[in-house]
């Protein structure tokens, strides 16, 4: 069995290749947005996400912007709140540099447009 890596924690920018993602994409970066007890459990398998984009488009109200100075990334982006989704662990990989953490109220702002994609 190959060496457990480490958990992602909550507001964590982590890279992961999405199934919905056209097979030539790579890994993309996401958000970590479910809550620590579930990304430490040892037997949750999974952990709740949001992808990032660069493509940075107004008015969009499911997107939060995110400027470079709040990620670490070399580019401004959104988190694409109508697109969250859960993924696997062990297909999460971490930046080649350290990302800064986001801050929890960005992640609550994340969830308030999660909602929002769902109509409510």
């Amino acid at each position: 069995m190959p060496p457990r890596q480490r958990l992602p924690l909550r507001g964590e920018i982590w890279y992961v290749r999405l199934p919905t993602d056209p097979p030539e994409k790579g890994d993309r970066p996401v958000i970590i947005v479910s809550v620590d007890a579930r990304n430490r459990h040892d037997r949750a398998d999974t952990v709740l996400v949001v992808p990032l984009s660069t493509s940075v488009h107004k008015d969009v109200p499911t997107h939060v912007y995110l400027a470079t100075g709040e990620t670490g990334l070399g580019e401004n982006g959104v988190a694409k709140a109508e697109d969250a989704t859960v993924v696997r662990k062990e297909s999460l990989r971490e930046a080649r540099q350290r990302l800064r953490q986001i801050s929890n109220g960005k992640v609550c702002e994340i969830a308030s447009k999660v909602a929002i994609a769902m109509g409510c």
